[in-house]
């Protein structure tokens, strides 16, 4: 992929993403996009995937999670989260 390319703003605010991002990034017509602001002021486009293309990254459970699991994780979270935190 070319290291280098560039797109002009329109009038409405709008521009093209170069067809080397595109091809890199797997972007077809009607995909959505993201866009991240880092502190140092740097900008990055990332696709926003669909949750259907997130199915089968985590293997499954063997067994559900029962009420008594869920709320034996909700009442640790909720004493983690009462607990003094420490200051740098």
């Amino acid at each position: 992929m070319e290291r280098h390319v560039e797109s002009a703003i329109t009038i409405k605010g709008q521009a093209t993403i170069p067809k080397p991002i595109r091809e890199h990034l797997g972007l077809k017509p009607g995909d959505r996009v993201k866009f991240f602001v880092h502190p140092d002021g740097s900008v990055v486009l990332l696709p926003k995937l669909p949750v259907a293309s997130l199915r089968g990254l985590v293997a499954a459970r063997l067994h559900p999670p029962t009420t008594d699991d869920i709320a034996e994780a909700a009442a640790a979270g909720a004493i983690q989260d009462m607990s003094p935190r420490r200051r740098r």
